[in-house]
């Protein structure tokens, strides 16, 4: 049973336009918490709290980044909603853990596009390798975000509430007007059971993993490996990283600028300051 304070604070989230999501993890965030200490989550102490958040990191061994969530899901509660002064709830600052991204080359892609028979779900996890996009996106898209002409997407409402356009692949588009042809998909281009529903983020994840699994490739990650990929071989075939930022939504130069580290294609291709000291010996 929903409290009066659990009822207000989802209203208080849903005038702070919250996205769905997010405003569903922040909710259960406060739930967990009055459910571990057994009382209603306002009426709870910052030691009560901080029990809590340690049995989260040492008991159950939650990630850091569901940690990041339960976090600040209880400070949008506290400081926010009930507005309780830092003496009556204060967390330690989070040190951010920081993960790499792993890519693929392009035979590794290429073999899992090719793995899956299946025009739709092929066609799937093109558009999601060929324009960059977060499973989220792709699931969400409707046909009229195709821009044919231009070869362009247009994503509503991506993360942070924004829409943008990225680069729509012509092999992508070929796929899109067969797969049209042959499923007639309604309000969503990639449907459920249901045509009036779009397709779960978990179904597509699964539809990832098969084909990867098919494709006897073991690296990587979900799904998001192939908005990783787009990223790295954009860059490594010269797209300036600006118009990258731009594809994938980013707000921050800063995020995408990660790609330059990490990419194992330009990292390959750089001679060490050592190699050239040792050639100009040589001559």
């Amino acid at each position: 049973m929903e409290s009066d304070s659990q009822k207000g604070f989802s209203n208080y989230l849903y005038l702070q336009r919250v996205a769905t999501k997010t405003r569903i993890a922040y909710l259960q965030a406060v739930q967990g918490l009055s459910r571990y200490c057994k009382q209603p989550a306002e009426q709870l102490s910052n030691e009560q709290i901080q029990d809590y958040l340690l049995y989260c990191i040492q008991e159950r061994k939650l990630a850091w980044a569901s940690c990041n969530v339960l976090f600040c899901g209880l400070k949008k509660y506290y400081h926010g909603y009930l507005r309780r002064d830092t003496a009556g709830f204060s967390i330690p600052p989070r040190p951010r853990s920081r993960q790499l991204p792993m890519f693929l080359s392009r035979d590794e892609v290429r073999s899992i596009l090719a793995a899956t028979g299946n025009l739709k779900h092929q066609a799937l996890l093109s558009v999601i390798y060929g324009s960059g996009l977060r499973v989220s996106e792709v699931v969400r898209l409707r046909v009229e975000h195709i821009e044919s002409e231009q070869r362009l997407l247009r994503i509503e409402q991506g993360k942070g509430r924004k829409d943008r356009y990225t680069i729509l692949s012509e092999k992508s588009l070929i796929l899109l007007r067969q797969y049209w042809r042959i499923y007639q998909p309604g309000k969503w281009l990639f449907f459920a059971g249901d045509k009036n529903q779009p397709m779960p983020v978990a179904t597509a994840q699964k539809v990832y993993m098969r084909a990867k699994q098919k494709a006897g490739v073991t690296r990587g990650r979900g799904i998001h490996t192939l908005r990783h990929c787009f990223a790295s071989h954009a860059l490594e075939q010269g797209v300036d990283l600006f118009i990258i930022k731009r594809w994938l939504g980013h707000t921050s130069i800063k995020t995408t600028c990660m790609y330059l580290h990490a990419s194992p294609e330009m990292l390959r291709n750089i001679t060490s300051p050592l190699d050239l000291l040792l050639q100009e010996d040589r001559l």
